[in-house]
């Protein structure tokens, strides 16, 4: 039986920055690690906003071993960072200029993730905005990730990838970008949301799977609380459990203005879910 590992997405335990659903936590990221130790939660998945991207701190070396003293005092690891950034300026852009930047942004995020974090994977969101919708779009989105491929390989970072994409496509454009650095960031509410078959999916792809968002939506609309939408569970996670998916179970489940009261019932059913205990 796997032994599953539960993080939550930065900002989850914390009051919304500027009303925002999901967002890196400016000024107050840090009072999430003890948060997250109290609910016996093991990582927080860091949050890359292309809002004041400059100040975040996975930006500078600074700031990155901040994260890195925090998370050795609480023992709440970072491991997975989640590059919004890349949903508002996408990599796949047709503009030269937005391209240039977000390769670099992307650039200095891999340096400074593996160098000083210990970071395995940056999930690259390829949807909504930066969804890849052709083949001209899936070219330029490989001509600009392909050459940091060394780059991350040296750092031990992984950019695992979010994308809408059906089953046979996300295959393809694994196998177009060739690469073991490129791997899979698996959503359970998204592909509810989308009607993908969750078979269909592993089938694909499932061996190339390194991190999970675990949030509940229904088949063409939002986020609702675990349990209560169309994914299916059950199937997810046994075929989890068959390609011996190791990685965290990061938690970017449904939220309301308060959040903590919420997210402690969402954990409560997932860990029952998996035959955890979790201390509360």
């Amino acid at each position: 039986m796997n032994s599953y590992r539960i993080g939550v997405m930065q900002g989850r335990l914390l009051p919304k920055y500027m009303g925002r659903y999901q967002a890196h936590p400016l000024g107050y990221w840090q009072e999430e690690f003890a948060l997250a130790r109290a609910l016996g939660l093991e990582f927080i998945e860091f949050i890359l906003d292309h809002n004041d991207v400059e100040m975040n701190p996975l930006m500078s070396e600074e700031g990155a071993r901040e994260i890195k003293a925090l998370s050795d005092e609480t023992g709440v690891r970072v491991v997975s960072i989640c590059a919004d950034y890349f949903m508002e300026a996408p990599l796949s852009s047709a503009s030269p200029d937005v391209s240039a930047r977000s390769v670099e942004v992307l650039r200095r995020l891999t340096q400074n993730a593996g160098r000083f974090l210990g970071v395995r994977d940056i999930v690259i969101p390829c949807v909504d905005q930066s969804s890849l919708k052709d083949d001209e779009e899936i070219e330029r989105f490989a001509g600009k990730v392909l050459p940091l491929a060394g780059l991350a390989a040296d750092n031990g970072v992984r950019f695992s990838l979010e994308t809408d994409l059906a089953p046979r496509p996300f295959a393809d454009l694994l196998t177009r970008l060739g690469s073991d650095v490129f791997s899979v960031n698996y959503d359970t509410g998204n592909s509810a949301s989308l009607g993908y078959d969750v078979r269909e999916e592993f089938a694909a792809y499932g061996k190339r799977i390194t991190d999970v968002h675990i949030k509940d939506r229904m088949r063409g609309g939002g986020s609702v609380v675990l349990g209560t939408g169309d994914t299916d569970f059950d199937t997810f996670f046994a075929l989890l459990g068959e390609v011996g998916y190791d990685g965290p179970l990061i938690m970017q489940a449904y939220r309301d203005d308060e959040g903590v009261a919420v997210f402690k019932t969402q954990l409560q059913w997932l860990s029952d879910r998996l035959g955890l205990s979790t201390q509360r």
